[in-house]
């Protein structure tokens, strides 16, 4: 079992950036593929990116390629979203997500343990 804690989420101007952090317990995340999720108001929780266990492949929505990075630290057991040039429409609370492969996948179901969320809030 893991257990994630999102941070790092709080209201920032169109145009700014904000790191999002997903700090894992647990003896095994290393080996665990990880990905981040958004849901809006309103809206179906959708697929922002994903990193498989190592790092070495990445995957990110269409909406935030070029704009938001992925990546981890397998010796601080934490995962990062890197946001930059955000947008009135990244508005969502933000949800890190695990599963217990070292492979990645966009879709949801695929992904067992989920953290609580951190909202991120982009103002015009």
């Amino acid at each position: 079992q893991v257990q994630l804690v999102e941070s790092g989420g709080g209201l920032v101007q169109a145009g700014g950036s904000l790191r999002l952090s997903c700090a894992a317990s647990g003896r095994t995340f290393s080996t665990y593929a990880m990905g981040w999720f958004r849901q809006a108001p309103g809206k179906e929780r959708e697929f922002v990116a994903a990193i498989s266990w190592d790092g070495s492949a990445t995957y990110y929505a269409a909406s935030v390629k070029g704009r938001f990075t992925i990546s981890r630290d397998n010796a601080k057991n934490t995962v990062y979203l890197q946001m930059s040039s955000l947008k009135p429409e990244d508005t969502a609370v933000y949800y890190c997500a695990a599963r217990s492969s070292s492979t990645a996948t966009v879709i949801d179901r695929t992904y067992s343990y989920w953290g609580q969320g951190t909202q991120v809030t982009v103002s015009s």
